[in-house]
């Protein structure tokens, strides 16, 4: 792809190049060399690849840090909570609006400055002195990954040639895994190296390698969406709609579902929803085009993802308390058991994209989602068989491996290209949400079935059988929400075509 000039107007014409400060807020263009290079869009994917690993080790080094965090503020565990709550509640809001004002004024531009958000934000952590300080720089965490998470798949999409698309995304989606592996494992040495402040410092290099990669081999942004007014009232009514569906989320196993406080906090955020969703429809500007959930694959995608990421995490939180309390392991030796999942993703990953991009999106989606719902099912009968049961844990990830990055694709495929900065977005907060989802629900589900013994072998073995049969019936629909989406091609529309 040429690239000549300077980006200045929504429809991609070219200008004179910006003199001074005002070069900080126009996409440049890549050195020559790596403009002409024919493995660049690679070279894209392998800087997008980055950000995907940094955001999952952050959201899964973090929580090891809690009893130090403890210790060393003299802290509850609900108030060292918010480390971790108060970075989800700002990255999930924000994803469906930054992808917005992305399409607008330059997702190159937005995915960069995220990153220097985050390293600001990683740094300041480090330094902090309290732990409400620790908790506002968690939140400004939060906005740059917000920045650069929103973006990643558009960037993608419009740099890597459609014929290629499953193929780069499931790279991605192999990053991502790698990121949610390692994290424990990281966690726990960086803590033991050099204290909790540690895991925030060890972001700053790579995000500065990131910054500078992003600068210098992302492409400028191209089929730009004509600027307009951004709908900051929505935004306004959507924040708190999420924050208050998280925090009902998160807290309702602790306080009681029926309590006054979740049930307040749920028709909150019921309510702050539909009036958003009313006003999404009338204003000539949305933050989320909702016309996008008419498309069949797309919301079809959305769907399904949500599902499959409540499934994911719905099992890294109850599969630990099976080992450690039921099967006796310590938790270090669990630790390392539960790699067998996300490693399974991450190497089916890639290999699902690239055969998604020969056969489509369908057979892959609802295969995957199949095969994890029948490990999930399977597991409660063979989990007192320790290779066996990590046998079904492995092919479990593996089923979602099959299945992310085709959905993924497939998802970024139906949208038109002026919005991919909004698809991306919508898709990203999925994951936030699916994650929390997980949480919750599988951890609901696991305390109901020890019947109040979940800190019992006995409990804890007849808590997982039930929580694992929940995963399985969620899996399952999954799969029948994903066979929704045809036997389309990861892109059918011709005007999607990439410049």
């Amino acid at each position: 792809m040429r690239e000549t000039g300077w980006i200045t107007s929504p429809d991609g014409t070219a200008g004179e190049p910006p003199r001074g400060l005002s070069r900080l807020v126009v996409e440049p263009r890549r050195p020559e060399a790596v403009r002409n290079w024919p493995r660049a869009p690679w070279l894209v994917v392998a800087t997008v690849c980055i950000g995907a690993f940094m955001g999952q080790l952050d959201a899964s080094i973090v929580t090891l840090a809690f009893p130090t965090l403890r210790h060393d503020f003299g802290a509850s565990l609900a108030d060292v909570q918010w480390v971790g709550q108060a970075y989800l509640l700002v990255l999930i809001g924000l994803l469906p609006a930054v992808g917005r004002y992305a399409d607008m004024f330059g997702r190159k531009l937005l995915y960069t400055y995220g990153f220097v958000i985050f390293v600001l934000g990683s740094a300041l952590c480090g330094f902090a002195p309290s732990l409400l300080a620790l908790i506002g720089f968690r939140a400004l965490q939060g906005v740059g990954a917000a920045m650069f998470q929103a973006n990643s798949v558009a960037i993608i999409t419009g740099a890597i040639p459609r014929y290629n698309l499953g193929r780069a995304i499931g790279i991605q989606g192999a990053a991502q895994a790698l990121g949610l592996a390692l994290g424990p494992a990281a966690g726990g040495l960086l803590i033991a190296l050099g204290g909790w402040r540690l895991i925030f410092f060890v972001n700053v290099p790579i995000g500065l390698a990131g910054t500078v990669l992003a600068w210098l081999l992302i492409p400028r942004s191209r089929n730009l969406a004509r600027r307009r007014a951004f709908d900051w009232a929505g935004l306004g009514v959507f924040l708190p709609a999420v924050s208050a569906l998280l925090l009902a989320v998160s807290y309702g196993n602790r306080y009681g579902w029926s309590s006054p406080l979740i049930v307040g906090f749920l028709g909150a955020s019921g309510v702050l929803l539909a009036v958003f969703l009313l006003r999404e429809k009338k204003t000539g500007a949305p933050m989320i085009d909702l016309s996008l959930f008419s498309r069949i694959p797309f919301s079809a995608g959305i769907a399904s993802g949500l599902l499959s990421y409540l499934v994911l995490f719905g099992t890294l939180t109850v599969a630990p308390f099976f080992l450690e309390i039921a099967q006796h392991q310590p938790p270090g030796a669990a630790g390392l058991q539960l790699l067998v999942l996300p490693l399974g993703l991450a190497i089916t990953a890639p290999f699902a994209g690239r055969l998604a991009d020969r056969i489509g999106a369908r057979l892959l989606t609802v295969g995957g989602m199949t095969v994890a719902a029948a490990a999930l099912a399977i597991s409660p009968v063979i989990k007192d068989h320790p290779g066996l049961f990590l046998g079904a844990l492995a092919v479990t990830g593996i089923g979602l491996g099959a299945f992310t990055p085709p959905n993924n694709a497939a998802i970024m495929g139906a949208a038109p290209a002026h919005q991919s900065g909004m698809a991306s977005g919508v898709l990203n907060m999925t994951r936030g949400l699916g994650t929390s989802l997980g949480l919750a629900l599988a951890g609901l589900a696991y305390t109901i079935g020890a019947g109040g013994g979940e800190a019992t072998a006995r409990g804890a073995d007849a808590g997982y059988d039930l929580a694992a049969l929940f995963l399985a019936a969620a899996a399952t629909l999954a799969a029948l929400i994903a066979a929704l989406r045809g036997r389309s091609p990861l892109s059918h529309d011709p005007s999607l075509t990439a410049e």
